[in-house]
């Protein structure tokens, strides 16, 4: 590497994505590697995202498994929920998984700066106190922002940023938003107790997801009592003595405690001088990268949610990590994201990879298996929810082209099932599979008439 530089890669953002690219640039490599970060190691996923989010998801499932434990005779009740001590021992784990990423760079002679980062030219960066330092590469990693629209009163408004620092819970919560962030929320409040109501000005929640499983997923939200409104956004938002006014499009307006906005994220991509320098950004803000995650200034590069292609972690480490193989490992590695399964953690659970029946009718004739049932479990307790399995296959080739599950522990069975569609698996390899039984997952390789064709 060359010594005309401080280091070959500075690295901006401490995320999942710039972690990853740093520390295989550096331990796998011998790149010298340094890392900026402003706020806290581990970025969005780590201390305001996934981690943190699942824990609630975790701790709000918990009186739905007591009344399923008595309904299996079990003599056993549950008590108020202590928000307080819940939210202790996150701080603690968060500050555990912080140590555990700061101690993965040190561990492999990373230079950590806990300071903000901009750009000063194609190979420069400035720090906190004008402080320069040069690098041959410079890694853009600095993620996305929750977006709150310009309404009156959005001051009002928190965001899944702040929701997990409350003070307490409040007892009634407007979420606004109808993506996957907003309906995973709206379930975590609910579930602690919270009346929760869900406004989203589109024509159903879960917008880019299979139709027939986002609304079997709306379904289930509202027989679990959160109130979905959706065609209907906020106007603007009143602060009175009795709670937060939300004045709506529809002409209704209700009082509630807080106000959750979850309606979409932005990337991180202002004021760090990369306009000055000629990198492009989408009319998102987004940086524009090419299949490698160069930008058009040769030396700098993004990856993860700052360059909008695909906003989930595991993608922003597989991109940081190609990166890092690319430049340092002599491997010209890219990311294919035409393919990739992920998990929405409602209550119940989505699962999905692949296209989606209504994407996958408009690019070829397809078979259509689903079926929807009442699982074992939950039946047994007397509990209403139905469990969808939704297969997509092609006519011609009979490769699987989509699969969704809408079912308890749905995130758990598409990260198998993803490996199967990866991999091209055909339908009749599928049916060619024994069922293990009893379980939810056998009806994947069990249906064998498909429900529709087109």
């Amino acid at each position: 590497m060359s010594d005309a530089f401080d280091y070959d890669l500075f690295v901006i953002g401490g995320g999942s994505g710039g972690v990853r690219a740093a520390r295989i640039a550096a331990g796998t490599h011998g790149a010298r590697v340094a890392l900026a970060e402003e706020y806290r190691m581990g970025g969005t996923c780590v201390i305001r995202g996934c981690v943190p989010k699942k824990l609630m998801v975790y701790a709000s499932e918990y009186p739905g498994m007591v009344a399923d434990a008595q309904a299996y005779g079990w003599d056993t009740s549950i008590g108020g929920f202590d928000w307080g001590a819940f939210r202790t021992k996150l701080e603690a784990e968060l500050d555990r998984l912080e140590a555990a990423y700061r101690s993965g760079l040190s561990g492999v002679g990373v230079t950590v700066f806990d300071a903000r980062a901009t750009l000063v030219d194609a190979h420069t960066i400035k720090l906190v106190d004008d402080k320069t330092v040069t690098a041959k590469h410079i890694l853009v990693a600095t993620g996305g922002a929750p977006f709150v629209p310009d309404i009156a009163g959005r001051d009002l408004a928190i965001t899944s940023n702040e929701v997990f620092w409350l003070d307490a819970l409040p007892a009634r919560v407007l979420v606004v938003g109808g993506g996957y962030i907003a309906s995973e929320f709206a379930c975590i409040l609910n579930g602690l107790g919270c009346k929760v109501a869900q406004y989203y000005r589109g024509a159903q929640i879960l917008r880019g997801f299979d139709d027939e499983a986002r609304g079997h997923v709306a379904q289930a939200m509202r027989e679990n009592g959160i109130d979905i409104h959706c065609g209907t956004d906020v106007m603007r938002l009143e602060k009175t003595e009795a709670g937060i006014r939300a004045v709506a499009t529809d002409g209704s307006a209700q009082i509630f405690d807080a106000v959750l906005y979850a309606t979409g994220r932005t990337p991180n991509s202002r004021d760090l001088g990369l306009e000055a320098l000629g990198v492009e950004l989408g009319r998102a803000g987004q940086i524009v990268v090419d299949a490698y995650s160069q930008t058009g200034v040769p030396s700098i590069f993004a990856v993860g949610d700052v360059t909008g292609r695909i906003n989930l972690t595991p993608v922003a480490i597989r991109e940081g990590h190609a990166f890092a193989d690319t430049i340092f490992g002599g491997q010209r590695r890219k990311v294919d994201h035409s393919l990739f399964a992920s998990a929405v953690f409602t209550q119940p659970e989505m699962g999905t990879i692949g296209l989606t029946e209504e994407a996958a009718r408009a690019q070829e004739p397809i078979e259509v298996y689903a079926t929807a049932f009442r699982p074992m479990q939950t039946a047994f307790a007397g509990r209403a929810g139905r469990a969808l399995m939704k297969l997509i296959v092609s006519q011609e080739t009979r490769k699987i082209l989509g699969c969704h599950l809408v079912a308890p522990n749905a995130g758990e069975m598409i990260q198998l099932v993803g490996i199967a569609v990866t991999m091209g698996a055909t339908k009749e390899q599928f049916d060619a599979t024994i069922a293990v039984h009893p379980t939810m997952a056998e009806e994947l390789v069990t249906m064998r008439s498909p429900t529709r064709t087109g």
